[in-house]
């Protein structure tokens, strides 16, 4: 069953993507310091954003917020080579947290990122049809904490109308074992990049919680 999309597939080009990126890392020498390039890694955040727009109205604060992250990334891809490097300037500008900062904005980036992580974990562990349950403890354990009340209602209130399994398969054109198979894939390869952002901030002293 297709869907308006005809033959897109989201789930694997995103999951293939971030398969280069954690490959990126993981191909570099351990006695020098992992570099992963801004340009790259914007484009392969690019195609995630459709999974945000298939979770609908409980995730639209999520989906806007991401794209304009991304879309700054991805600017300031033109002009800075890696992401150590536009952390560096930041630093150096005072402004790392800024709102607005290419810093200020990775993070925020990472943490969407990190809610489709949870998600495919959480539906790769059950065979439930409904996504209520996968999508309260992607988005409790990642967004939540960082949200004051009036977001977080909203957002409760959203998971009622997600579509059903069935529906973001057809969504997707996957079906369900090629989809496992690609949220398998993402869940991997986006750990080994979360893991090395993460690193990025904590290695200066930056933190992960703001």
């Amino acid at each position: 069953m297709a869907n308006h999309t005809g033959e897109e597939k989201p789930l694997r080009k995103m999951s293939e993507a971030f398969k280069d990126l954690a490959n990126t890392l993981s191909s570099q020498t351990l006695d020098q310091p992992a570099h992963l390039e801004v340009a790259p890694f914007s484009r392969a955040c690019t195609l995630v954003s459709p999974l945000f727009r298939c979770l609908g109205i409980a995730f639209k604060f999520a989906e806007l917020d991401y794209v304009a992250k991304v879309d700054d990334l991805a600017e300031a891809s033109k002009y800075i080579t890696t992401l150590h490097t536009m952390m560096e300037q930041d630093i150096q500008a005072n402004c790392v947290r800024r709102a607005g900062s290419h810093t200020r904005n990775l993070l925020r980036v990472k943490r969407g990122l990190d809610m489709i992580k949870v998600l495919f974990e959480q539906i790769i562990a059950t065979e439930a049809n409904s996504l209520k349950d996968p999508a309260s403890k992607a988005y409790t354990q990642v967004f939540a904490p960082y949200h004051g009340w009036a977001i977080r209602t909203a957002v409760s209130a959203g998971m009622y109308a997600l579509p059903t399994r069935q529906q973001l398969m057809i969504k997707l054109n996957e079906d369900e074992d090629s989809a496992r198979t690609q949220m398998q894939n993402y869940v991997a390869s986006c750990g080994t990049v979360i893991t090395y952002i993460d690193k990025l901030f904590i290695s200066r002293d930056l933190g992960i919680d703001w």
